[in-house]
């Protein structure tokens, strides 16, 4: 019997308040065409309870709670009392998931582990695990394709990780974290059509946002001693080098929470025409944005430049009578150049670039 893909699902609804919530579900098939067929037929319309709905309104009896682990950490663990009590216990699976890498974010989880018929009832027909904001639910036993509870779990976490990250002007949760993000080129093939944040359809296995939930099980398998990770479900373009797995590491250990700003200064002399061009390393995608402060009476040019030290990407506007702004997206540039051709008065010129 051919192993089964694994595929997951997502869904954004809107809450009972009107706030939009993300029910992620992860769900066995043949191949992705019956994975998706089995997710689409349910309509969004009848799917109107998320996950914390649905677990506050199940039939299923839970034991566990806020548990300390050897750590000193406290992980909220919650198993179905269906499960035997001699193999598959709260403690258990709390001291499972403070060994993921991890961070902070550990805290705010929590873990739901059932047999599959309940994990269906929570999370949809077909579905193995899900997530939703700070809660995660997961089949707690292996399949008879293979799939592990660990594998299930490990994955759910990746999209924790990614929910708590920032990776502005992009949600990390539809494009992963920050550093993988870049590492990955997912804003190059965003705009290739190579890689589709959020898409839980055709497009699925192009979808960054599940791409990076592997990539962490992926990262945290190895980081276990485990070296033979799968990747099934997701295009092998994406499968992680050592430069990505270990961008992943520093998104879970090191969050990236603000770009860097940098200041440069220069005083021009009264004859001066030749222009001043300013290296800008941009190790990561994001927002860019430079301002530039003039001498009374000057008019300046202020160019931002590609990495040929050529190509004009943006002239930077007047946002005051002294100073001159210019905003664009590194979108896979390493090294970007700023270029300012002194016109008029001189005098001292004061830059400062906010890079991602």
């Amino acid at each position: 019997m051919p192993r089964p893909r694994l595929r997951l699902v997502g869904l954004v609804l809107a809450g009972a308040a009107g706030a939009a919530e993300l029910l992620v579900a992860h769900v066995p098939g043949p191949g992705p065409d019956a994975a998706r067929a089995a997710f689409q037929a349910t309509p969004a319309g009848r799917t109107t309870a998320l996950v914390p709905a649905r677990l506050a309104r199940a039939a299923i009896a839970w034991r566990g709670g806020p548990i300390t682990t050897t750590s000193g950490e406290v992980v909220t663990v919650r198993v179905s009392d269906t499960l035997p009590v001699e193999s598959t216990t709260p403690e258990a699976w709390a001291e499972f998931l403070s060994r993921l890498t991890h961070g902070s974010e550990l805290a705010l989880l929590s873990a739901y582990l059932a047999p599959l018929d309940e994990v269906q009832d929570i999370c949809g027909q077909d579905a193995i695990g899900c997530y939703a904001p700070n809660r995660m639910v997961s089949i707690a036993e292996t399949l008879p394709d293979g799939t592990t509870a660990e594998d299930v779990v490990r994955h759910e976490y990746g999209h924790h990780v990614a929910f708590h990250r920032l990776n502005a002007p992009w949600r990390a949760i539809d494009w992963g974290p920050k550093r993988w993000a870049s590492a990955a080129g997912v804003c190059g093939r965003v705009q290739r059509r190579e890689a589709f944040p959020g898409n839980q359809g055709g497009s699925y296995a192009q979808n960054p946002g599940e791409a990076w939930a592997e990539v962490y099980r992926l990262m945290d398998e190895r980081k276990a001693g485990l070296t033979t990770g799968r990747w099934p479900i997701i295009a092998p373009s994406f499968y992680p080098d050592e430069a990505a797995l270990s961008a992943a590491e520093r998104d879970v250990l090191e969050p990236w929470t603000a770009g860097a700003v940098s200041s440069f200064q220069r005083v021009f002399a009264r004859a001066e025409r030749r222009a001043w061009t300013i290296r800008l390393a941009t190790p990561l995608d994001g927002d860019l944005r430079v301002t530039v402060s003039l001498p009374r009476g000057a008019e300046h040019e202020v160019a931002l430049l590609s990495g040929d030290r050529r190509t004009v990407l943006r002239r930077a506007q007047w946002i005051g009578q002294r100073a001159k702004r210019a905003t664009a997206t590194v979108c896979g540039q390493r090294t970007l150049f700023l270029r300012i051709a002194p016109r008029g008065a001189a005098g001292r010129v004061a830059v400062t670039v906010t890079t991602p």
